[in-house]
C-alpha cells in the first residue's frame, strides 16, 4: 500500500524557507529523517521512502503553488495512490505559530495550492496537514508575510513544529486519519 504526501511550496531560492513554502520544509524533513533521496522527475522533486514496510512516496511540485494539482493527480495517477493514502501539507494564514491543524477535507480557504489540487482531482476530500503560520502582519501586507521569512523569534518554534507534522504524517501512515486527527489537532508548540 502506497501514500502520497504532497509538500507545497513554490521553487527557486527566492522562496525557500519562506511561509508559503513550509510543505517543502516539512517533505524534507520527513525524507531526511528516513534516509530518502530527492530526485527531479516529471512536473516535481520526488523522493520514495520506505517506513517499516510501508511505500511513501513524497513530492514537492516544480508547478508553482498556483498549479499544484497537476503534480498531485499525475503522481496519484501514476503511483495509483488512492484517495484516502493522499496528505497534503501546506502553509495557513488562519491558524496561529504554535498550532498544526489535520482535516479530512473542506474548503480550500482562499489557498491557491488547494485550489488547483481541488480542480485537478474533482473533490476535496483528502487529507490535509495545515502548518499555521498566523497572521502578524500589516494591513495590506498579507503578500509580503505569506512569502517572507520566519521572525527570528519564531525559528525555534517552527524548528519543532516541523519535527512535529513529520510525527503526524508518520501517525496517518500507520494509524489513519481519524486518529491521527486526535492527536494532531491537539499539538501546541510553545518555546
Amino acid at each position: 500500500m502506497k501514500f502520497l504526501i504532497a509538500g507545497l511550496g513554490n521553487i527557486g531560492d527566492e522562496y525557500a524557507h519562506t511561509r508559503h513554502n513550509i510543505g517543502f520544509d516539512v517533505a524534507d524533513a520527513l525524507v531526511e529523517k528516513h534516509k530518502g533521496t530527492w530526485r527531479m522527475d516529471r512536473l516535481a522533486f520526488v523522493a520514495e521512502i520506505k517506513i517499516k514496510g510501508k511505500s511513501i512516496i513524497c513530492i514537492k511540485p516544480t508547478t508553482y503553488m498556483n498549479l499544484s494539482g497537476k503534480a498531485v493527480k499525475y503522481w496519484m495517477d501514476k503511483e495509483k495512490i488512492p484517495l484516502e493514502n493522499l496528505m497534503v501539507v501546506m502553509d495557513e494564514l488562519a491558524i496561529p505559530i504554535s498550532k498544526i491543524r489535520l482535516r479530512p477535507g473542506g474548503s480550500d480557504g482562499g489557498h491557491n495550492g488547494l485550489t488547483s489540487i481541488g480542480e485537478s482531482l474533482q473533490t476535496t476530500g483528502y487529507a490535509r496537514l495545515r502548518f499555521g503560520i498566523g497572521n502578524n502582519f500589516p494591513k495590506g501586507m498579507q503578500v509580503d508575510y505569506v512569502l517572507g521569512h520566519w521572525f527570528p523569534e519564531q525559528k525555534e518554534i517552527i524548528k519543532k513544529k516541523i519535527e512535529a507534522s513529520v510525527e503526524v504524517i508518520e501517525d496517518f501512515v500507520f494509524i489513519g486519519l481519524a486518529r491521527t486527527m486526535n492527536r494532531a489537532n491537539k499539538i501546541e508548540i510553545t518555546l
